[in-house]
Protein backbone atom coordinates (compact mmCIF):
# COMPACT_ATOMS: atom_id res chain seq x y z
CA UNK A 1 0.00 0.00 0.00
CA UNK A 2 2.74 2.48 0.94
CA UNK A 3 4.05 2.63 -2.64
CA UNK A 4 0.91 4.73 -3.33
CA UNK A 5 1.83 7.31 -0.65
CA UNK A 6 3.59 10.56 -1.49
CA UNK A 7 6.77 11.32 0.41
CA UNK A 8 4.91 13.80 2.65
CA UNK A 9 2.30 11.16 3.51
CA UNK A 10 5.01 8.58 4.22
CA UNK A 11 6.70 11.08 6.54
CA UNK A 12 3.47 11.35 8.56
CA UNK A 13 3.21 7.57 8.94
CA UNK A 14 6.90 7.33 9.91
CA UNK A 15 6.52 10.17 12.41
CA UNK A 16 3.49 8.43 13.92
CA UNK A 17 5.62 5.35 14.55
CA UNK A 18 8.27 7.50 16.24
CA UNK A 19 5.64 9.19 18.42
CA UNK A 20 4.06 5.86 19.38
CA UNK A 21 7.50 4.50 20.23
CA UNK A 22 8.24 7.59 22.31
CA UNK A 23 4.98 7.07 24.22
CA UNK A 24 5.97 3.40 24.77
CA UNK A 25 2.92 2.16 22.88
CA UNK A 26 3.06 -1.32 21.39
CA UNK A 27 0.76 -0.21 18.53
CA UNK A 28 0.48 2.89 16.35
CA UNK A 29 -2.96 4.36 17.06
CA UNK A 30 -5.02 6.96 15.20
CA UNK A 31 -4.10 9.52 17.88
CA UNK A 32 -0.41 9.08 17.01
CA UNK A 33 -1.25 9.82 13.36
CA UNK A 34 -3.01 13.03 14.42
CA UNK A 35 0.03 14.16 16.39
CA UNK A 36 2.23 13.30 13.40
CA UNK A 37 0.02 15.36 11.08
CA UNK A 38 0.57 18.40 13.29
CA UNK A 39 4.32 17.71 13.58
CA UNK A 40 4.69 17.38 9.78
CA UNK A 41 2.27 20.17 8.81
CA UNK A 42 3.50 22.56 6.13
CA UNK A 43 1.98 25.28 3.96
CA UNK A 44 -1.84 25.44 3.95
CA UNK A 45 -2.18 22.56 6.41
CA UNK A 46 0.03 24.36 8.90
CA UNK A 47 -2.08 27.50 8.46
CA UNK A 48 -5.24 25.49 9.25
CA UNK A 49 -3.77 24.26 12.53
CA UNK A 50 -2.48 27.74 13.37
CA UNK A 51 -5.91 29.21 12.65
CA UNK A 52 -7.18 27.34 15.70
CA UNK A 53 -3.93 27.63 17.66
CA UNK A 54 -3.41 23.86 17.54
CA UNK A 55 0.23 23.08 18.28
CA UNK A 56 1.96 19.78 18.80
CA UNK A 57 2.52 20.61 22.46
CA UNK A 58 -1.08 21.47 23.38
CA UNK A 59 -2.49 18.58 21.31
CA UNK A 60 -0.03 16.14 22.94
CA UNK A 61 -1.21 17.33 26.36
CA UNK A 62 -4.87 16.70 25.52
CA UNK A 63 -4.22 13.31 23.91
CA UNK A 64 -2.12 12.02 26.82
CA UNK A 65 -5.10 12.78 29.05
CA UNK A 66 -7.21 10.23 27.17
CA UNK A 67 -4.71 7.56 26.07
CA UNK A 68 -2.24 5.72 28.27
CA UNK A 69 1.46 6.53 28.21
CA UNK A 70 3.15 3.36 29.42
CA UNK A 71 6.33 3.20 31.50
CA UNK A 72 9.52 3.29 29.45
CA UNK A 73 11.07 -0.01 28.39
CA UNK A 74 14.69 -0.34 27.39
CA UNK A 75 15.34 -1.09 23.72
CA UNK A 76 11.72 -1.99 22.91
CA UNK A 77 11.04 -2.67 19.20
CA UNK A 78 9.23 -0.06 17.07
CA UNK A 79 5.45 -0.51 17.22
CA UNK A 80 3.35 -2.00 14.45
CA UNK A 81 0.08 -0.51 13.24
CA UNK A 82 -3.09 -1.29 15.18
CA UNK A 83 -5.90 -3.08 13.36
CA UNK A 84 -7.93 0.13 13.43
CA UNK A 85 -5.10 2.17 11.84
CA UNK A 86 -4.68 -0.44 9.09
CA UNK A 87 -8.39 -0.05 8.26
CA UNK A 88 -8.05 3.75 8.46
CA UNK A 89 -5.13 3.71 5.97
CA UNK A 90 -7.11 1.47 3.61
CA UNK A 91 -10.07 3.87 3.83
CA UNK A 92 -7.66 6.73 3.07
CA UNK A 93 -6.57 4.92 -0.10
CA UNK A 94 -10.23 4.57 -1.10
CA UNK A 95 -10.73 8.29 -0.40
CA UNK A 96 -7.81 9.19 -2.65
CA UNK A 97 -9.11 7.02 -5.49
CA UNK A 98 -12.61 8.49 -5.24
CA UNK A 99 -11.16 12.01 -5.43
CA UNK A 100 -9.33 11.06 -8.63
CA UNK A 101 -5.84 11.06 -7.16
CA UNK A 102 -3.38 8.30 -8.16
CA UNK A 103 -1.52 8.66 -4.86
CA UNK A 104 -2.32 9.30 -1.20
CA UNK A 105 -1.52 12.88 -0.28
CA UNK A 106 -0.87 14.38 3.13
CA UNK A 107 -4.33 16.00 2.87
CA UNK A 108 -6.05 12.62 2.41
CA UNK A 109 -4.53 11.44 5.68
CA UNK A 110 -5.53 14.74 7.28
CA UNK A 111 -9.16 14.24 6.21
CA UNK A 112 -9.34 10.63 7.37
CA UNK A 113 -7.70 11.21 10.74
CA UNK A 114 -9.64 14.31 11.82
CA UNK A 115 -12.96 12.58 10.95
CA UNK A 116 -12.05 9.33 12.73
CA UNK A 117 -14.95 8.89 15.15
CA UNK A 118 -13.60 5.58 16.47
CA UNK A 119 -10.74 7.37 18.22
CA UNK A 120 -10.22 10.33 20.52
CA UNK A 121 -9.24 12.60 17.63
CA UNK A 122 -12.49 14.53 17.24
CA UNK A 123 -12.75 15.03 21.01
CA UNK A 124 -9.14 16.24 21.30
CA UNK A 125 -9.45 18.67 18.38
CA UNK A 126 -12.79 20.09 19.51
CA UNK A 127 -11.43 20.59 23.02
CA UNK A 128 -8.80 22.86 21.46
CA UNK A 129 -11.47 24.73 19.48
CA UNK A 130 -10.64 23.13 16.13
CA UNK A 131 -13.59 23.19 13.68
CA UNK A 132 -13.46 19.72 12.13
CA UNK A 133 -16.24 20.24 9.59
CA UNK A 134 -15.03 23.61 8.32
CA UNK A 135 -11.43 22.41 8.07
CA UNK A 136 -12.57 19.22 6.36
CA UNK A 137 -14.44 21.22 3.70
CA UNK A 138 -11.33 23.35 3.08
CA UNK A 139 -9.15 20.25 2.76
CA UNK A 140 -11.61 18.74 0.26
CA UNK A 141 -11.20 21.82 -1.94
CA UNK A 142 -7.40 21.57 -1.70
CA UNK A 143 -7.48 17.89 -2.70
CA UNK A 144 -9.78 18.65 -5.65
CA UNK A 145 -7.54 21.53 -6.75
CA UNK A 146 -4.48 19.32 -6.62
CA UNK A 147 -6.23 16.72 -8.73
CA UNK A 148 -7.32 19.37 -11.25
CA UNK A 149 -3.82 20.75 -11.72
CA UNK A 150 -1.96 17.45 -11.90
CA UNK A 151 0.35 17.13 -14.87
CA UNK A 152 -1.33 15.13 -17.69
CA UNK A 153 1.16 12.28 -17.20
CA UNK A 154 0.72 11.96 -13.41
CA UNK A 155 -2.35 9.73 -13.69
CA UNK A 156 -0.68 7.07 -15.86
CA UNK A 157 1.21 5.27 -13.11
CA UNK A 158 -0.99 2.20 -13.11
CA UNK A 159 0.33 0.72 -16.38
CA UNK A 160 3.84 -0.18 -15.34
CA UNK A 161 5.21 -0.64 -11.82
CA UNK A 162 8.93 -0.88 -11.25
CA UNK A 163 10.12 -3.82 -9.20
CA UNK A 164 12.06 -2.20 -6.37
CA UNK A 165 13.24 -5.48 -4.92
CA UNK A 166 14.71 -6.49 -8.28
CA UNK A 167 16.42 -3.12 -8.65
CA UNK A 168 17.84 -3.31 -5.14
CA UNK A 169 19.27 -6.77 -5.75
CA UNK A 170 20.96 -5.40 -8.88
CA UNK A 171 22.86 -2.90 -6.75
CA UNK A 172 24.94 -5.70 -5.24
CA UNK A 173 26.75 -6.25 -8.52
CA UNK A 174 25.96 -3.01 -10.34
CA UNK A 175 29.52 -1.65 -10.40
CA UNK A 176 32.89 -2.94 -9.29
CA UNK A 177 33.07 -0.25 -6.58
CA UNK A 178 29.62 -1.12 -5.18
CA UNK A 179 30.35 -4.84 -5.35
CA UNK A 180 33.47 -4.39 -3.19
CA UNK A 181 31.54 -2.20 -0.75
CA UNK A 182 28.86 -4.84 -0.23
CA UNK A 183 31.39 -7.64 0.06
CA UNK A 184 33.05 -5.72 2.92
CA UNK A 185 29.65 -4.89 4.41
CA UNK A 186 28.61 -8.55 4.48
CA UNK A 187 31.93 -9.42 6.12
CA UNK A 188 31.25 -6.79 8.79
CA UNK A 189 27.76 -8.19 9.26
CA UNK A 190 29.13 -11.69 9.78
CA UNK A 191 31.42 -10.37 12.52
CA UNK A 192 28.54 -8.63 14.31
CA UNK A 193 25.61 -9.97 16.25
CA UNK A 194 23.12 -8.92 13.58
CA UNK A 195 21.59 -10.95 10.77
CA UNK A 196 20.24 -8.13 8.62
CA UNK A 197 22.42 -5.70 6.68
CA UNK A 198 21.98 -2.13 7.86
CA UNK A 199 23.03 1.32 6.72
CA UNK A 200 25.87 1.41 9.24
CA UNK A 201 27.72 -1.60 7.73
CA UNK A 202 27.32 -0.15 4.23
CA UNK A 203 28.63 3.33 5.08
CA UNK A 204 31.44 1.92 7.23
CA UNK A 205 32.51 -0.23 4.26
CA UNK A 206 32.54 2.80 1.94
CA UNK A 207 34.79 4.71 4.34
CA UNK A 208 37.13 1.72 4.67
CA UNK A 209 38.57 2.44 1.20
CA UNK A 210 40.71 5.34 2.41
CA UNK A 211 42.34 5.88 -1.01
CA UNK A 212 39.10 6.62 -2.84
CA UNK A 213 38.20 10.20 -3.77
CA UNK A 214 34.92 9.83 -1.86
CA UNK A 215 36.67 8.82 1.37
CA UNK A 216 39.01 11.80 1.01
CA UNK A 217 36.01 14.14 0.60
CA UNK A 218 34.38 12.61 3.67
CA UNK A 219 37.65 12.95 5.63
CA UNK A 220 37.86 16.63 4.68
CA UNK A 221 34.48 16.97 6.39
CA UNK A 222 35.80 15.18 9.48
CA UNK A 223 34.29 11.76 8.78
CA UNK A 224 36.90 8.98 8.71
CA UNK A 225 36.47 5.23 8.92
CA UNK A 226 38.09 5.13 12.36
CA UNK A 227 35.96 7.89 13.86
CA UNK A 228 32.77 6.56 12.25
CA UNK A 229 33.36 3.09 13.73
CA UNK A 230 34.23 4.60 17.12
CA UNK A 231 30.96 6.52 17.20
CA UNK A 232 29.14 3.42 15.97
CA UNK A 233 30.30 1.45 19.03
CA UNK A 234 28.57 4.05 21.22
CA UNK A 235 25.17 3.27 19.68
CA UNK A 236 23.48 0.59 21.74
CA UNK A 237 20.31 0.15 19.70
CA UNK A 238 19.37 -0.30 16.07
CA UNK A 239 15.83 0.99 16.56
CA UNK A 240 16.33 3.80 14.00
CA UNK A 241 16.88 1.14 11.33
CA UNK A 242 13.40 -0.36 11.72
CA UNK A 243 10.10 1.10 10.69
CA UNK A 244 7.62 -1.73 10.73
CA UNK A 245 8.92 -4.40 8.32
CA UNK A 246 11.78 -6.87 8.27
CA UNK A 247 13.49 -7.89 5.05
CA UNK A 248 16.95 -9.10 4.06
CA UNK A 249 18.09 -5.49 4.52
CA UNK A 250 16.84 -3.28 7.28
CA UNK A 251 14.03 -1.06 5.94
CA UNK A 252 16.21 2.03 5.98
CA UNK A 253 19.05 0.23 4.17
CA UNK A 254 16.49 -0.88 1.58
CA UNK A 255 15.20 2.69 1.26
CA UNK A 256 18.74 4.08 1.03
CA UNK A 257 19.77 1.63 -1.69
CA UNK A 258 16.71 2.35 -3.82
CA UNK A 259 17.32 6.07 -3.45
CA UNK A 260 20.97 5.50 -4.39
CA UNK A 261 19.77 3.85 -7.60
CA UNK A 262 17.49 6.79 -8.36
CA UNK A 263 20.27 9.25 -7.51
CA UNK A 264 22.62 7.46 -9.92
CA UNK A 265 20.10 7.81 -12.74
CA UNK A 266 19.46 11.48 -11.98
CA UNK A 267 23.20 12.16 -12.00
CA UNK A 268 23.54 10.53 -15.41
CA UNK A 269 25.25 7.32 -14.28
CA UNK A 270 24.30 3.86 -15.48
CA UNK A 271 25.94 2.26 -12.44
CA UNK A 272 25.50 2.85 -8.73
CA UNK A 273 28.68 4.12 -7.08
CA UNK A 274 29.55 4.66 -3.40
CA UNK A 275 29.03 8.40 -3.99
CA UNK A 276 25.37 7.76 -4.78
CA UNK A 277 24.98 5.73 -1.58
CA UNK A 278 26.40 8.52 0.59
CA UNK A 279 24.14 11.06 -1.15
CA UNK A 280 21.18 8.73 -0.55
CA UNK A 281 21.85 8.46 3.19
CA UNK A 282 22.05 12.25 3.38
CA UNK A 283 18.67 12.47 1.61
CA UNK A 284 16.88 9.84 3.70
CA UNK A 285 18.10 11.29 7.03
CA UNK A 286 17.27 7.95 8.63
CA UNK A 287 19.06 4.96 10.09
CA UNK A 288 22.04 4.20 12.28
CA UNK A 289 24.58 5.44 9.70
CA UNK A 290 22.83 8.80 9.46
CA UNK A 291 22.69 9.04 13.26
CA UNK A 292 26.47 8.60 13.35
CA UNK A 293 27.10 11.10 10.52
CA UNK A 294 24.84 13.63 12.24
CA UNK A 295 26.98 13.27 15.38
CA UNK A 296 29.93 14.78 13.45
CA UNK A 297 27.98 18.08 13.38
CA UNK A 298 28.88 18.76 9.75
CA UNK A 299 26.96 20.84 7.22
CA UNK A 300 25.20 18.08 5.26
CA UNK A 301 24.41 20.35 2.31
CA UNK A 302 28.09 21.28 1.96
CA UNK A 303 29.08 17.61 2.11
CA UNK A 304 26.54 16.72 -0.61
CA UNK A 305 27.84 19.56 -2.80
CA UNK A 306 31.43 18.37 -2.25
CA UNK A 307 30.45 14.92 -3.50
CA UNK A 308 28.41 16.18 -6.47
CA UNK A 309 31.00 18.76 -7.60
CA UNK A 310 33.47 16.24 -9.12
CA UNK A 311 30.54 14.52 -10.87
CA UNK A 312 29.34 17.83 -12.35
CA UNK A 313 32.86 18.55 -13.64
CA UNK A 314 32.58 15.43 -15.78
CA UNK A 315 29.53 17.11 -17.40
CA UNK A 316 27.34 14.04 -17.98
CA UNK A 317 24.71 14.92 -20.59
CA UNK A 318 21.82 13.37 -18.64
CA UNK A 319 22.60 15.51 -15.58
CA UNK A 320 22.44 18.67 -17.70
CA UNK A 321 19.22 17.50 -19.39
CA UNK A 322 17.50 16.80 -16.08
CA UNK A 323 18.61 20.13 -14.61
CA UNK A 324 17.26 21.98 -17.67
CA UNK A 325 14.04 19.92 -17.57
CA UNK A 326 13.43 21.05 -13.97
CA UNK A 327 14.05 24.66 -14.98
CA UNK A 328 11.47 24.31 -17.77
CA UNK A 329 8.96 22.85 -15.28
CA UNK A 330 9.42 25.83 -12.94
CA UNK A 331 9.06 28.23 -15.89
CA UNK A 332 5.64 26.73 -16.61
CA UNK A 333 4.58 26.86 -12.95
CA UNK A 334 4.80 23.08 -12.56
CA UNK A 335 6.23 21.06 -9.71
CA UNK A 336 6.42 17.91 -11.85
CA UNK A 337 8.73 17.01 -14.72
CA UNK A 338 7.03 15.15 -17.54
CA UNK A 339 8.42 13.62 -20.71
CA UNK A 340 7.93 16.92 -22.56
CA UNK A 341 10.34 18.59 -20.11
CA UNK A 342 12.92 15.92 -21.00
CA UNK A 343 12.41 16.85 -24.67
CA UNK A 344 13.04 20.52 -23.87
CA UNK A 345 16.04 19.51 -21.75
CA UNK A 346 17.57 17.57 -24.66
CA UNK A 347 17.09 20.62 -26.90
CA UNK A 348 18.58 22.88 -24.26
CA UNK A 349 21.65 20.67 -23.79
CA UNK A 350 22.13 20.79 -27.54
CA UNK A 351 25.66 19.39 -27.90
CA UNK A 352 24.90 15.68 -27.54
CA UNK A 353 23.60 13.27 -30.17
CA UNK A 354 20.02 13.81 -28.98
CA UNK A 355 20.25 17.56 -29.48
CA UNK A 356 21.96 17.16 -32.85
CA UNK A 357 19.20 14.83 -34.07
CA UNK A 358 16.47 17.29 -33.09
CA UNK A 359 18.36 20.19 -34.71
CA UNK A 360 18.77 18.14 -37.91
CA UNK A 361 14.99 17.64 -37.88
CA UNK A 362 14.62 21.44 -37.68
CA UNK A 363 13.10 21.48 -34.21
CA UNK A 364 13.93 24.66 -32.34
CA UNK A 365 13.60 25.42 -28.64
CA UNK A 366 11.20 28.26 -29.38
CA UNK A 367 8.82 26.07 -31.40
CA UNK A 368 9.05 23.18 -28.94
CA UNK A 369 8.29 25.43 -25.97
CA UNK A 370 5.25 26.88 -27.75
CA UNK A 371 3.84 23.42 -28.48
CA UNK A 372 4.46 22.19 -24.93
CA UNK A 373 2.72 25.26 -23.53
CA UNK A 374 -0.28 24.53 -25.78
CA UNK A 375 -0.39 20.90 -24.66
CA UNK A 376 -0.09 21.30 -20.88
CA UNK A 377 -0.62 25.00 -20.21
CA UNK A 378 0.74 26.94 -17.27
CA UNK A 379 0.24 25.52 -13.77
CA UNK A 380 -0.03 27.00 -10.31
CA UNK A 381 1.37 24.21 -8.21
CA UNK A 382 2.07 26.14 -5.06
CA UNK A 383 1.84 23.32 -2.57
CA UNK A 384 5.17 21.54 -3.07
CA UNK A 385 8.50 23.18 -3.80
CA UNK A 386 10.22 19.90 -4.59
CA UNK A 387 10.31 19.02 -8.29
CA UNK A 388 9.27 15.39 -8.90
CA UNK A 389 9.00 13.18 -12.00
CA UNK A 390 5.79 11.81 -13.49
CA UNK A 391 5.57 8.03 -13.71
CA UNK A 392 6.17 8.20 -17.47
CA UNK A 393 9.20 10.39 -16.96
CA UNK A 394 10.53 7.84 -14.47
CA UNK A 395 9.98 5.07 -17.01
CA UNK A 396 11.83 7.08 -19.67
CA UNK A 397 14.74 7.60 -17.28
CA UNK A 398 14.67 3.89 -16.42
CA UNK A 399 14.70 2.97 -20.13
CA UNK A 400 17.59 5.38 -20.82
CA UNK A 401 19.49 3.78 -17.93
CA UNK A 402 18.82 0.31 -19.40
CA UNK A 403 19.97 1.42 -22.87
CA UNK A 404 23.22 2.78 -21.44
CA UNK A 405 23.86 -0.46 -19.52
CA UNK A 406 23.08 -2.54 -22.62
CA UNK A 407 25.76 -0.59 -24.50
CA UNK A 408 28.14 -1.05 -21.54
CA UNK A 409 28.40 2.70 -21.09
CA UNK A 410 28.99 4.17 -17.65
CA UNK A 411 26.89 7.24 -18.40
CA UNK A 412 23.42 7.98 -19.73
CA UNK A 413 23.68 10.34 -22.69
CA UNK A 414 21.20 12.43 -24.68
CA UNK A 415 20.81 9.73 -27.34
CA UNK A 416 19.63 7.27 -24.68
CA UNK A 417 17.19 9.88 -23.33
CA UNK A 418 15.79 10.65 -26.79
CA UNK A 419 15.43 6.97 -27.76
CA UNK A 420 13.78 6.28 -24.41
CA UNK A 421 11.15 8.92 -25.21
CA UNK A 422 10.12 6.91 -28.29
CA UNK A 423 9.16 3.97 -26.03
CA UNK A 424 6.25 6.04 -24.65
CA UNK A 425 4.13 6.59 -27.82
CA UNK A 426 1.23 8.28 -25.99
CA UNK A 427 3.39 10.63 -23.93
CA UNK A 428 3.23 14.42 -24.09
CA UNK A 429 6.75 14.47 -25.57
CA UNK A 430 5.73 12.33 -28.55
CA UNK A 431 2.54 14.38 -29.03
CA UNK A 432 4.72 17.50 -29.10
CA UNK A 433 7.07 15.92 -31.67
CA UNK A 434 4.10 14.89 -33.85
CA UNK A 435 2.81 18.48 -33.80
CA UNK A 436 6.27 19.58 -34.84
CA UNK A 437 6.08 17.19 -37.83
CA UNK A 438 8.46 14.51 -36.56
CA UNK A 439 7.77 10.81 -35.95
CA UNK A 440 9.63 8.19 -33.92
CA UNK A 441 11.08 6.49 -37.00
CA UNK A 442 12.89 9.71 -37.93
CA UNK A 443 14.17 9.98 -34.35
CA UNK A 444 15.56 6.44 -34.35
CA UNK A 445 17.14 6.82 -37.78
CA UNK A 446 18.66 10.14 -36.73
CA UNK A 447 20.19 8.67 -33.57
CA UNK A 448 21.62 5.79 -35.60
CA UNK A 449 23.12 8.19 -38.13
CA UNK A 450 24.79 10.53 -35.62
CA UNK A 451 25.93 7.65 -33.37
CA UNK A 452 27.70 6.00 -36.31
CA UNK A 453 29.46 9.28 -37.05
CA UNK A 454 30.93 9.47 -33.54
Amino acid sequence: MFERFTEKAINVVTKAQEIAHGMNSDKVQSEHLLLALVAEARGVSLKIFRMYNVTYENLYKVITEVIEVKPSKSDCPPPNFSHHVKILLKDTLDLAQKSGNPTILYEHLFLSVIHDKHSNNVYALQKLGFDVERSGALLQKIVQKKTKHFHPEVDDNSRIKSNKSRETDALLSDSEESKKVFERAVAKLSASNYEILGTEQIISSILEDENSQLSKIMAQNGITAKEFDEKLTQIQSRKSEYEGRQIIFTPNAFLMMNLALQTAKELGSSVVLPEHIILAILKTKKGVAYDVIKDFHINETDLAHSIIKPIEKQKPEALTILRLAKEEARRLGRNVVGTEMFLLGILGEGTGVGGQVLTELEITMRDARKVVEELIGFGNEYYDKEIVFTERAKRVLEKAWTLAKTEHKSRIDSAHMLLALTTEPTSIAIKALERLGVDTVEIKEGVKKFSNND
